[in-house]
């Protein structure tokens, strides 16, 4: 490996020989990795250029899963082993099924939202996922546009019932989101910048505790958790140990429960989301920028469903 592309620190969470391999470039901005079982491919978009691609590992190709599919950025299975993601273009959740792509919500009190970026599925099965602006600020990623409801919140939306309820309010953009293995901490980055912040940002992941009641949830108690080295945070993940993997300016930094820091994946590349997979679900791979990259790890995502 070279100085630009590492491995630091991450002594017992990834093998001693681990080393960090790429996996496919030519994405203008790679996002939004998720591994499919059912298929043994990693599937991520490239938002400017409008598509989503899929690698698969076994014969190392890559292959257009859909073109023209309006600027989707962060994903993750539901419970059912369907993907969630979010749409920039559409300003929506929406769920692809076999290739089959539907809206799962896509307004609040009848305003849209603005450009849904990171999405999760909480332990009893709600989709939280939060709305910064970027889709409608920048051409590249959507469609120019206007904040209907003003403002940029983290939002649960329950299946069961059709409600949709703003669960986090102030952070100021919003990005990455993970919940701790038991689900009571979710963790929130926030990728503000100037865009958002003419003062010049932040460049923190929040943690909230959450309480869980017959009305949905309540997330309390919102602190600071880490303050990342380089950059704005992006994507989130959390594996089975409670440790966070946090994207960022130069790679993936991880973190323990306590907010220490234990270590890094380090890019050449500005990092934006992560996510665990493999037959075994213990191959991390990262899109960064152009990139998607592998590494192997001793650990699992903590929300793993397969």
């Amino acid at each position: 490996m070279t100085d630009q592309v590492r491995i630091e620190g991450l002594d017992g969470i990834v093998p001693p020989d681990a080393t960090v391999t790429v996996l496919d470039s030519g994405s203008a901005w790679a996002e939004g990795v998720v591994y499919m079982p059912a298929t043994g491919r990693v599937r991520w978009s490239d938002i400017p250029g409008n598509r989503v691609l899929e690698h698969d590992p076994a014969t190392g190709t890559t292959t257009v899963h859909r073109a023209g599919a309006e600027f989707p950025n962060g994903r993750t299975l539901d419970l059912d082993g369907s993907v969630l993601q979010c749409s920039h273009g559409h300003r929506r959740i929406e769920r692809d099924r076999d290739g089959v792509v539907t809206s799962v919500v896509d307004r609040w009190h009848g305003a849209r939202f603005n450009s849904p970026n990171d999405v999760v599925v909480g332990p009893d099965g709600a989709i939280w996922f939060s709305d910064p602006s970027y889709g409608i600020i920048f051409a590249r990623e959507g469609h120019p546009g206007v904040r209907e409801y003003g403002d940029h919140f983290v939002f649960r939306f329950d299946p069961a019932t059709g409600r949709v309820d703003p669960v986090v309010t102030d952070v100021e953009a919003p990005n990455g989101l993970a919940f701790s293995p038991d689900g009571a901490v979710l963790y929130v980055a926030d990728s503000s910048f100037v865009a958002h912040n003419p003062a010049g940002g932040n460049r923190h992941v929040r943690a909230y505790d959450v309480t869980y009641t017959q009305r949905g949830a309540r997330c309390k108690n919102g602190r600071v958790f880490t303050v990342m080295p380089v950059h704005v945070p992006d994507g989130l993940r959390v594996d089975v140990e409670g440790r966070l993997w946090a994207t960022g300016g130069d790679g993936v930094h991880v973190y323990a429960p306590d907010g220490t820091h234990l270590g890094a994946v380090l890019l050449p590349e500005v990092t934006a989301n992560i996510c665990f997979g493999g037959v075994d679900g213990t191959q991390a791979f990262i899109a960064a920028t152009t990139s998607i990259y592998h590494v192997p790890t001793l650990t699992r995502d903590a929300a793993q469903r397969y």
